[in-house]
């Protein structure tokens, strides 16, 4: 299955172009989910159908799906309490019934990305467009899984798993129980589960599309969501361009806002494939007007782009290092932050922030230095001779 990512700034008309996008693939015979993100129904608003917790059927081959977050933290407190039975009951606490259960904060998100990954390993369609939040939010949802799974294994070390079978000595020697079986089986299930939204995120064919209006505040929500995704190994495929005005409008006072859009679409196109997507003179609603907005889809001809790649160069015969090249597009020197902490390089690039686990061979060196040319970030790593293999 293909997934399309679909994002921008608030109010750019992302809803609207993620709508068009499946709306345009159903009308060509691709079967096509639409999964949305925002608690109100703005999906629902610009297919002129209610969408919810159950999928519904749009137009042949186009479903429509916004997950319920409430309904399923409540299902996971139920299971977590069912789990958790043996120690709830030693600590003698109250269960909460399904009545009483709010959403705590993060649940909303944990709900959708289970639905991301569900729908997109499902068999029953060939495309899945995803409407999600807005960029700082977006990128927030997607470094999710990486950030979770790398708290886990912290707190709860796959290695320490072996000592399974010591736990019920070791209980009745000290007196008190000891974490209890479910609490490693919940950990290995949680990192199963976000193991697998990594790999949709991975996949190559993910595509992440970038909804904006051309004008000055437009561009600097291209670039810095370009610069985010990147850090998350993310490219763009192509930049929306909405609500395009017509180069013959009429009116003069309107010469001022086609010529900033104009600029905007100029400097894009130097950086990404730039879809336009004309302004209808009013809101889209319902089917009629999303079939006007058949630019907005894309879904055949554009192959999704290569993951994000940061390779490392072996120069060790040349200069006595390895290079580690990380693609940082847009990014200044004096907004970037580099901490080496054991086996893993913390990225600060603005306000983004991504821990990553060194390669193998980065592990046994120390870093020597680094530079960031041409959007790229290059960290050099010479050798310890300490633990590197010796060469005959």
């Amino acid at each position: 299955m293909r997934t399309i990512l679909i994002t921008g700034p608030g109010g750019a008309g992302r809803t609207t172009v993620a709508a068009a996008t499946a709306l345009t693939a159903a009308a060509a015979g691709t079967r096509t989910l639409l999964l949305g993100a925002d608690r109100t129904d703005t999906l629902g608003a610009a297919l002129g159908v209610s969408t919810g917790a159950a999928p519904v059927p749009v137009v042949p081959h186009l479903t429509a799906w916004r997950p319920d977050a409430a309904r399923g933290f409540r299902e996971d407190l139920a299971a977590f309490q069912d789990r958790a039975s043996t120690v709830l009951d030693l600590l003698g606490a109250a269960r909460l019934d399904a009545e009483e259960v709010t959403p705590l904060p993060g649940a909303e998100e944990l709900s959708f990305l289970r639905a991301l990954r569900d729908a997109a390993l499902s068999e029953r369609h060939d495309l899945l467009v995803v409407d999600l939040p807005p960029v700082p939010q977006a990128l927030a949802l997607l470094a999710l899984p990486e950030e979770l799974r790398r708290y886990l294994r912290r707190m709860l070390p796959p290695e320490r798993q072996a000592a399974r079978a010591l736990r019920p000595v070791l209980g009745r020697l000290a007196g008190v129980p000891m974490p209890a079986e479910w609490l490693y089986d919940t950990a290995a299930r949680w990192d199963t589960e976000l193991a697998a939204v990594e790999a949709v995120l991975a996949d190559r064919h993910t595509a992440v599309r970038l909804v904006a209006e051309p004008g000055p505040a437009g561009a600097d929500a291209v670039r810095t969501a370009a610069l985010g995704l990147a850090l998350r190994g993310l490219a763009v495929e192509t930049v929306v361009a909405s609500r395009v005005l017509p180069e013959a409008a009429a009116d003069a006072w309107l010469a001022g806002p086609i010529a900033q859009q104009r600029k905007a679409l100029a400097d894009w196109r130097e950086e990404f494939p730039v879809t336009e997507v004309p302004h209808l003179g009013r809101d889209p609603r319902g089917t009629d007007d999303l079939a006007a907005l058949t630019g907005a889809a894309g879904t055949g001809p554009a192959p999704a782009p290569a993951p994000v790649e940061w390779p490392v160069a072996d120069r060790i015969a040349d200069d006595g290092v390895l290079v580690w090249r990380i693609p940082l597009p847009g990014a200044r020197r004096d907004a970037l932050d580099l901490i080496r902490r054991g086996d893993e390089l913390v990225v600060t690039v603005g306000q983004f922030r991504r821990i990553v686990p060194l390669p193998s061979a980065l592990r046994r060196c120390t870093v020597e230095g680094a530079a960031l040319r041409e959007g790229e970030l290059r960290v050099r790593f010479a050798p310890d001779p300490a633990l590197w293999p010796r060469t005959r």
